[in-house]
């Protein structure tokens, strides 16, 4: 019994930790173990026997009987006068087991031996937190935020495990108080020492992919197929579906009726603008159709270098490049081509001057970062709006001032 209480003192947490009384009994096995080796110098001898029913174990020290004034090593072997205290017909050769009681290891030693248990269960815990989470990473995950910091929100699930959003895992119009719930994907699961550290992410692509697999059903039976996602996370996604049953429209199975179905997709995402669009494997009319809703006259690809010319109408090369350049940017990432916008000539345009005319005036860098938008004619940029070029180019107003000056010359001239 003095064993069984013992154990019980140790075990005390074990309900808290969620650990089986298998799981237990074979930690403090390895933890008497060790415990033994520290004493005796070696725990080959021993036997330890587990009674995972009761609760309960024991320890049993195996020697060899030797004549008295023969005994080289203590814990294998015992004198024949110590045996026969035992045991009163004990004779030299045979094997004495005596059971060793863990009052008997002294009171520093079960304090240590107390430390070690709870030093094993915490690793015990990690381990499998580690593989739980591995398991699902890359799959949807709620939690509630516990604390937020400046750079970090750490949020704790039901079962009181941490997990951690990085700022720059976070949507930037996410604001986020003590309580409130959390979705996200589980990204990654690092060891940090022996602890693991659960990551949560809101910006993944594969956080888009997951949340129309639990929102669209035809996405999560397989009938339609996400090829590919792209994001400017809270800005601007594009997202290229497929199915193989013609019966079924992607794009219409994908948006709902006036957009019911991504409607809670959007909001989830601080109202991220979506574009679903039709995949198809013919390269020009996946970036025509990636470059909606600007309508595309012709493309010229270049396979070797993976890019293509795309020619529009003016009126529709804003709508191509979009806010900040960003329609463009997520249709050449979705094509996986680098994306050339050619405005076509019209017949009222006949007068307006090649931007590249002006580069004995103007730096060609500078003429490079109003192509990268759209704009290489004189009069395409004279009738933008100053600050806006400054916010979609990387030049100061300053700088563009001046480009306008120039050119407004060239045309009083």
């Amino acid at each position: 019994m003095e064993n069984l209480a013992l154990i019980e003192s140790f075990s005390e947490f074990k309900d808290d930790k969620l650990i089986d009384r298998v799981t237990l009994m074979a930690i403090l096995e390895d933890v008497f173990r060790n415990a033994l080796k520290k004493k005796y110098g070696s725990d080959d001898n021993f036997d330890i026997i587990i009674n995972p029913d009761k609760g309960d174990m024991e320890i049993w020290r195996n020697r060899v009987v030797v004549a008295d004034g023969e005994v080289e090593d203590s814990n294998s072997q015992i004198s024949l006068s110590e045996a026969r205290k035992i045991e009163p017909d004990f004779e030299v050769g045979e094997d004495v087991s005596e059971e060793v009681k863990l009052i008997d290891l002294g009171r520093r030693a079960i304090l240590a031996l107390r430390q070690n248990l709870i030093s094993k269960i915490h690793e015990h815990d990690n381990t499998n937190l580690y593989k739980q989470f591995k398991d699902i990473i890359g799959e949807i995950y709620t939690a509630e935020v516990h604390h937020v910091r400046p750079k970090v929100v750490i949020l704790v699930d039901d079962d009181g495990n941490e997990i951690v959003l990085p700022k720059e895992k976070q949507i930037p119009s996410d604001f986020f108080r003590k309580g409130d719930n959390v979705k996200g994907i589980i990204e990654s699961v690092e060891l940090k020492g022996n602890k693991p550290q659960i990551v949560m992410s809101r910006t993944s692509e594969k956080f888009l992919e997951k949340l129309f697999e639990q929102e669209i059903p035809e996405v999560f039976d397989g009938l339609i197929m996400i090829k590919k996602v792209v994001r400017i996370p809270g800005e601007k996604a594009k997202v290229a579906v497929d199915s193989y049953d013609d019966r079924i429209d992607p794009v219409g199975a994908c948006v709902g009726m006036k957009g019911s179905r991504i409607h809670g997709i959007v909001r989830e995402l601080g109202n991220e603008n979506i574009d679903v669009i039709n995949f198809t494997s013919n390269p020009s009319l996946l970036i025509s159709r990636a470059l909606s809703p600007a309508k595309v006259s012709s493309i010229k690809l270049d396979e070797a270098r993976k890019s293509a010319e795309v020619f529009l109408k003016l009126e529709e090369v804003s709508k191509a490049i979009g806010r900040g350049g960003q329609n463009i940017k997520l249709a050449s990432l979705l094509t996986g081509y680098e994306l050339d916008v050619i405005r076509e000539g019209s017949a009222t345009e006949d007068d307006d001057v090649e931007l590249t005319e002006f580069s004995d005036e103007i730096d060609g860098w500078i003429i490079d970062e109003f192509a990268k938008i759209g704009l290489d004619t004189a009069k395409s940029i004279l009738k933008q709006d100053v600050a806006d070029l400054a916010r979609r180019t990387d030049l100061e107003e300053e700088t563009i001032l001046e480009v306008m000056r120039i050119l407004k010359e060239e045309f009083e001239d």
